[in-house]
């Protein structure tokens, strides 16, 4: 487990991989293998059309909390509970039209957070950690049963 200022630490969500892509009116929410998944997720969709700003591209964990607000992975593939998932935003890919990638990931993170600062039922931001507390939460999210950690460069850019 990486340490250090350079890196942050996110929690693993156990979830489906997403990307809400909303352009005026339109939301979309994307798979990883570009299903369009727009009409399953009615909160997250909704969520996105709320938010005050009208072009976006956001990376991020649909998922659904469980009675122990951990994630559900079950429930959340069984289809029962589609209109109570929510995402966990993780990075914003593109902002009114700027294509963020090639910024480092702490630049798009606080773009993230300033567009999801007024907190709407849905889209949520993924807390993170930086710096040396890497192993520290790994060993923490082992013992709390959650799926993992992600450690990611702070400077890095996305290819």
């Amino acid at each position: 487990m990486p340490s250090g200022t350079a890196w942050l630490h996110e929690i693993k969500h156990d979830g489906y991989r997403l990307i809400v892509q909303r352009d005026g009116n339109r939301v979309r929410l994307f798979t990883r293998k570009g299903h369009d998944w727009s009409t399953r997720f009615p909160l997250i969709a909704e969520a996105a059309l709320r938010n005050r700003c009208q072009r976006f591209v956001i990376d991020g964990e649909a998922m659904l909390l469980g009675i122990d607000v951990r994630s559900d992975f079950n429930g959340l593939h069984s289809r029962r509970h589609d209109n109570e998932v929510q995402l966990y935003a993780f990075d914003i890919l593109a902002l009114e039209g700027d294509d963020l990638r090639k910024l480092p990931l702490h630049l798009r993170k606080t773009n993230l957070a300033r567009i999801l600062a007024r907190r709407i039922d849905g889209i949520f931001l993924s807390d993170f950690e930086q710096g040396e507390i890497g192993p520290d939460l790994y060993r923490q999210a082992c013992l709390m049963g959650l799926e993992g950690l992600v450690s990611k460069r702070v400077m890095d850019a996305l290819s």
